[in-house]
């Protein structure tokens, strides 16, 4: 069926967020980095020239509500495809009448798939020989990571673009809207308290569906009048994170909570938690940043605290609150009073900003597998050392591709145990250009 085939006229009883979705790009708020005046993707749209393309992003950023714009730009059909309602059938079909209307009226065919990490590897090789041929172009929606969830053969042929969060003060913007505008909640005698809207747009956490279902519940249980905070409060059905005086935001607090453990104050770093803990946080959300902590913060210089933090996340699973916090403060104390690094964060972002500098090397000849006749023939393997055949159990071999020889991402400490591990690369580094010995 054509996608959004009479979207301006949804019915008075749809949803809010899906009676507000943008109809043009100058109605979608957020998300400039892809849209702002000259970015590729409004070039894209504005041209008409759009491609395969893949909207990566967290709910309610805005990925439908692109295809729909496009929906509404394009002077293509526009098709959508359901992989729990269709099936093979239903592709060929798609593509007989997209071939048709690129033979017989110039007219390109966009299927737009949502949701299209749910499809199974069948299903997206059915589309992969039409999107190659230029008989449909896909545009797919996804929450999960497109590396894993689409197929390499079609993701190659796709462009990816990721969405961000909403922020704030766009998720206000939308508010705002939705209270003015007769397609939403504009006429019906309703205003609402800055401070309530304030509370709503930070507590949306970026998610624009998650705002205005809320201002909708809110509104259908008051009629007219005056929204306030412990009405929104209410229709957001979750405790409300603790505020100050000047209205700290969540992450305020959880970049305050971070900072004090890289900052080796286990004082402050148990205040912020227990701020956290008392606003009715999920302690699993805690537990998952004292994992990322423990390797992006206190690293090599003490291994030890990324098990303390995945015991301490496994704790909580286990046990729940209120006990859990007992797990999560030692975790809390132990990542605070190690010895920090970052050099196993600061190597990996080294090496990936190589990787998209100078792409795809080849492997050297002498690190490759050769499990044929044919690769080995072909010097796959050749003059290989097998460390362990070493009594030092060291070879003076290079492993990185040529032209990156020499190169070093990681760089480790003088603090902790990272001293021990910067003493033994050197101590290898030595023993690589002192002749072996017999």
């Amino acid at each position: 069926m054509d996608l959004f085939e009479n979207a301006a006229q949804h019915a008075p009883d749809a949803p809010l967020a899906e009676r507000l979705r943008p109809r043009s790009l100058a109605e979608v708020v957020g998300q400039q980095h892809l849209l702002g005046e000259g970015k590729l993707l409004r070039r894209l749209i504005e041209s008409d020239q759009i491609t395969s393309i893949i909207f990566w992003g967290p709910p309610g950023t805005g990925k439908t509500t692109l295809a729909q714009v496009i929906a509404h730009s394009t002077r293509s059909r526009f098709v959508s495809f359901s992989a729990v309602l269709q099936g093979v059938k239903e592709v060929r079909e798609i593509v007989a009448q997209a071939r048709q209307d690129k033979a017989y009226h110039g007219r390109k065919t966009l299927l737009f798939i949502d949701e299209i990490h749910r499809f199974n590897k069948a299903q997206q090789d059915a589309f992969l020989p039409h999107v190659e041929h230029g008989d449909i172009i896909l545009i797919g929606a996804t929450t999960e990571n497109p590396s894993f969830e689409v197929n390499a053969a079609l993701l190659s042929r796709s462009r990816v673009f990721v969405l961000e969060p909403l922020k704030s003060g766009e998720i206000r913007r939308l508010l705002e809207r939705a209270l003015q505008d007769r397609r939403g909640l504009g006429g019906r005698g309703l205003e609402a308290e800055a401070e309530a809207l304030d509370f709503l747009a930070e507590m949306a956490d970026g998610d624009a569906r998650v705002a205005l279902n809320a201002l909708e519940m809110a509104a259908l249980s008051l009629g007219q009048g005056t929204l306030t905070r412990a009405l929104i409060a209410e229709s957001l059905q979750k405790k409300p994170l603790l505020y100050d005086k000047g209205g700290e935001e969540h992450y305020n607090v959880i970049s305050a909570f971070i900072k004090s453990l890289r900052g080796s104050d286990p004082d402050a770093a148990l205040y912020w938690l227990a701020r956290m803990l008392e606003a009715g946080e999920d302690p699993l959300f805690i537990a998952r940043r004292l994992v990322i902590f423990a390797s992006e913060d206190v690293g090599n210089a003490d291994p030890r605290g990324l098990q303390i933090a995945l015991a301490a996340m496994q704790a909580v699973q286990f046990v729940g609150l209120p006990e859990g916090r007992i797990n999560l403060a030692q975790a809390v104390t132990y990542l605070a009073s190690a010895p920090k690094s970052n050099a196993s964060y600061v190597g990996i972002d080294a090496a990936l900003a190589e990787v998209r500098k100078s792409g795809a090397l080849p492997v050297p000849l002498h690190i490759r597998n050769a499990p044929t006749r044919l690769m080995k023939d072909l010097g796959y393997g050749r003059g290989y050392r097998y460390a362990h055949d070493d009594p030092r159990g060291v070879v003076a071999q290079t492993h990185l591709p040529e032209e990156l020889n020499g190169r070093r991402f990681y760089r480790p400490t003088d603090r902790g145990y990272e001293k021990t591990i910067g003493e033994r690369l050197r101590y290898w580094e030595s023993l690589r250009r002192s002749p072996e010995k017999d």
